[in-house]
């Protein structure tokens, strides 16, 4: 089994171009949400790690968002209680599909986190950030202070980008990003 990793900004597309290579995803932003609402065990470590901002559970976007906003290292007290979790489920993943050819990595923090392997595959989405901008402003909840906050715990893009082995051009339109996809499957298969 090869590992695709998907690297790129807060709104460039990761998640829909890596659902568009049509091999099964992990897609972490989703693991860490069904986290919140049904890990009960979760919810009281960021209780106790935070009993100042979480209250309820299931827990609320809300309450994690306000904690983030109030001090900058609430969001390295949540990423401590979640990471552990999202490896395993991650791991989980790796093993129901290990007699797959390949699987995709959608994880924010992949390299952050040190979950690639040295044989990944990693592909950079490249999107303007005016585009990116006002994607995100769309978005429910969207709060630019927050998305910020994320940013700062990430490695720089140019990092990223110098680290990944192809680069899609994600400039919003399917077209543009099934042509990047099939050029990369050629390069892969």
């Amino acid at each position: 089994m090869k590992r695709i990793g998907i690297l790129g900004d807060i709104g460039a597309g990761k998640t829909y171009i890596a659902k568009s290579f049509g091999f099964p995803v992990f897609d972490a932003d989703k693991e860490v949400g069904k986290l919140y609402r049904n890990n009960k065990k979760i919810f009281k470590k960021l209780q106790k790690a935070l009993p100042r901002h979480i209250f309820s559970f299931p827990i609320e976007k809300n309450e994690i968002s306000k904690a983030i906003l109030i001090k900058n290292s609430n969001l390295k007290k949540i990423i401590n209680v979640v990471h552990f979790e999202i490896r395993k489920k991650m791991n989980l993943f790796l093993k129901k599909n290990r007699h797959r050819k390949y699987v995709i990595l959608d994880i924010p923090l992949l390299l952050e986190n040190n979950l690639n392997k040295k044989k990944d595959i990693l592909i950079f989405i490249q999107s303007k950030r005016s585009k990116i901008l006002s994607n995100l402003k769309k978005r429910k909840n969207f709060n630019k202070r927050l998305m910020n906050r994320f940013r700062n715990i990430q490695l720089p893009l140019d990092y990223k980008k110098k680290k990944s082995h192809f680069i899609i051009k994600n400039n919003f339109t399917n077209k543009s990003v099934k042509k990047e996809i099939r050029y990369i499957l050629k390069k892969i298969l």
